[in-house]
């Protein structure tokens, strides 16, 4: 493991430890070493996933006897046909697969517990753009009240059970995260450095306008949805994927929930408030380095290229249709291949005089169509979804510091 984030107590050592992890700076060895240490256990919540080192590093500790549980959402915009081979892959190495229940909008939290005595509480997905191409922050700690409930919320998430935190500084969206961070927020004397991609919440909006009139300091790198009496600036030179509040330069909120409602009231988020100096101290200096590299940004310039007509515009998407098309019948011949088997199954099943039935025929016609209209939508989906993180991984390698 990483020197900086090796975990052995010294003698007579008795704080717990707490260790900051910066991303992209930190890339994903921190990960692959903390599941390389395991022993005994490692449990693992997931919402996006496309490493192929992680999940390397999760079936090496299966095989050599290492208890590897995963707790994998049951939904994500566009990668839902991802997850499900991902819980296959696990299963197939011989580790335990559990999906989360369907009862929140999101299940968006990500964590690693280490044989139960380290946790790693993460803002970023265990994907190629998160780790290497966004702004992000991890807390890893030994913190026993910590570790004792993320293992609690782990359980209860597996078997779909109720969750109620115990400790107002382990913030689980939607049971407390609401309240602890308002009351964060309200709690500010002088100044508010936040990372958040869009604040929009009401109430959150109300108390940071209200700590702004009383003479607290207020930025923000990410956005507000409506106009604040704070400095709001872009990040530049790599994407923003985390959720961060410095309060007076003493204490901070890491965590995976932005000041937005539906991500303090409808969906699973995870997040943590630490103190510790050293911690605190390492996420004012990022923050001050992006907010200076924001200040000196500067706007492009438009583009000097003629914009084509229009009738070659509509030329183009004829012909990127066509082909389209084209694709997609040549890729639906296995699934009519498959739908042939299906129907002769069931007929075997069934019997011949299954077919002379208008009404079971009929019936059977529209599973086929809901079927395959189900399939194509989501692997639309999900080529959408590929397209748009390679967009946005060319963006991130295109500007400057990335």
């Amino acid at each position: 493991m990483p020197p900086r984030f090796a975990f052995e107590r010294r003698r007579g050592q008795r704080d717990p430890i707490v260790k900051l992890i910066i991303e992209p700076a930190d890339g994903v060895g921190p990960l692959l070493a903390a599941i390389k240490s395991a022993k005994k256990r490692v449990e693992i919540a997931i919402f996006r996933f496309d490493r192929t080192d992680v999940e390397m590093a999760l079936k090496a500790a299966a095989e050599r006897g290492v208890k590897v549980n995963v707790l994998i959402a049951f939904a994500n915009r566009g990668g839902e046909q991802r997850l499900r081979k991902l819980e296959l892959r696990c299963l197939d190495a011989g580790i335990i697969v559990a999906r989360t229940s369907n009862d929140l909008s999101r299940y968006h939290g990500k964590y690693i517990l280490i044989d139960r005595r380290v946790l790693y509480m993460l803002s970023f997905n265990f994907t190629h753009l998160d780790i290497d191409h966004s702004r992000g922050f991890g807390i890893a700690t030994t913190h026993a009240n910590w570790v004792r409930e993320a293992a609690r919320l782990f359980r209860a998430d597996c078997t779909r059970s109720k969750y109620e935190p115990k400790i107002e500084t382990f913030v689980v969206s939607p049971a407390n995260s609401r309240k602890a961070l308002d009351t964060f927020l309200k709690k500010a004397k002088t100044e508010l450095l936040i990372y958040d991609p869009k604040i929009s919440d009401k109430g959150m909006l109300r108390t940071l306008q209200g700590r702004a009139k009383a003479g607290v300091e207020i930025k923000v790198i990410g956005s507000v949805a409506r106009g604040a009496q704070f400095d709001v600036r872009k990040l530049t030179g790599n994407r923003l994927h985390t959720r961060t509040i410095i309060r007076d330069r003493r204490l901070a909120f890491i965590g995976s929930q932005s000041l937005r409602a539906a991500e303090l009231d409808s969906r699973r988020e995870l997040g943590l408030i630490v103190q510790d100096a050293k911690v605190i101290k390492a996420l004012i200096d990022t923050f001050e380095s992006d907010w200076a590299g924001a200040n000196a940004r500067k706007t492009p310039a438009p583009s000097k290229e003629p914009e084509a007509p229009a009738a070659e515009q509509a030329a183009v998407t004829v012909k990127e249709a066509e082909k389209a098309v084209q694709v997609l019948t040549k890729e639906l011949d296995p699934l009519a291949v498959s739908v042939k088997k299906a129907v002769r199954k069931a007929v075997a099943k069934a019997g011949e005089d299954v077919l002379r039935d208008t009404d079971v025929k009929d019936t059977m016609k529209k599973v086929v169509k809901r079927a395959v209209k189900d399939a194509v939508k989501e692997a639309v989906k999900e080529a959408v979804q590929d397209a748009k993180e390679a967009q946005d991984v060319k963006e991130a390698k295109s500007q400057p510091g990335s």
